[in-house]
């Protein structure tokens, strides 16, 4: 009985053993996509940040000024919040950049 015993319990922790890491390779899968996600997004928002800043600048050095008047309050809300986002972004890839130094 002591031999069927510990077998059962043997084979009940390498089940869940198993289970556990199946889990884990699930969760590594779903944080590395998302961790993907944020990368892309983050550096096509300043890619976006680029391109628009070379928009303005080309027109200030046509005309001498720039003015920028936008009426829709859903994509000026879109544009903050995405240039708040890219902010954030780079501080966070900088700071990665300073600590990998160190």
């Amino acid at each position: 009985m002591s031999c069927r015993f510990w077998g059962y319990i043997s084979y009940k922790f390498e089940y869940q053993l198993l289970l556990f890491k199946m889990s884990m390779a699930t969760n590594a899968k779903l944080d590395r996509r998302i961790r993907m996600f944020f990368h892309s997004l983050g550096l096509s928002s300043i890619g976006g940040a680029i391109f628009l800043q070379i928009l303005v600048f080309s027109d200030i050095f046509q005309h001498g000024y720039f003015m920028a008047v936008e009426k829709n309050q859903t994509i000026l809300t879109l544009e903050v919040g995405l240039t708040a986002f890219a902010l954030i972004y780079f501080i966070y890839i900088y700071q990665r950049l300073i600590r990998s130094i160190r």
